[in-house]
């Protein structure tokens, strides 16, 4: 992910902030600190994170499009304004039903 890009005090859209890249998954990171970051992605149709864990608390937000996020074996329908959270240890996947962009928050401490 690149460095931080977003200038502090000045407001934006997430969604107007990142472009998808066709057959792929588009990462940016907005913040990062020692005590989390959070990174904005953009998956095109068809693209996916496969299953995996991670040792944080995470909470995706979709700002845009749909995706199916699966936790714990359980999918669920995200759409645009919808947010999740993902438990720390859990295994977890990401799946775009359209093109999407999403807020990914993670809590390390």
């Amino acid at each position: 992910m690149e460095p931080n890009k977003f200038n502090n005090r000045k407001a934006f859209t997430f969604s107007n902030e990142i472009e998808y890249a066709d057959g792929g998954i588009v990462s940016m990171r907005v913040l990062e600190k020692s005590t989390g970051n959070v990174s904005l992605f953009a998956f095109d149709l068809g693209q996916k994170l496969s299953e995996h864990t991670a040792p944080f608390d995470a909470m995706i937000q979709v700002v845009e499009g749909e995706a199916e996020i699966v936790i714990g074996g359980e999918p669920n329908h995200l759409s645009a304004g919808e947010a999740i959270i993902m438990p720390a240890n859990i295994t977890h996947a990401v799946n775009s039903i359209t093109r999407f962009k999403m807020v990914l928050t993670m809590i390390k401490a």
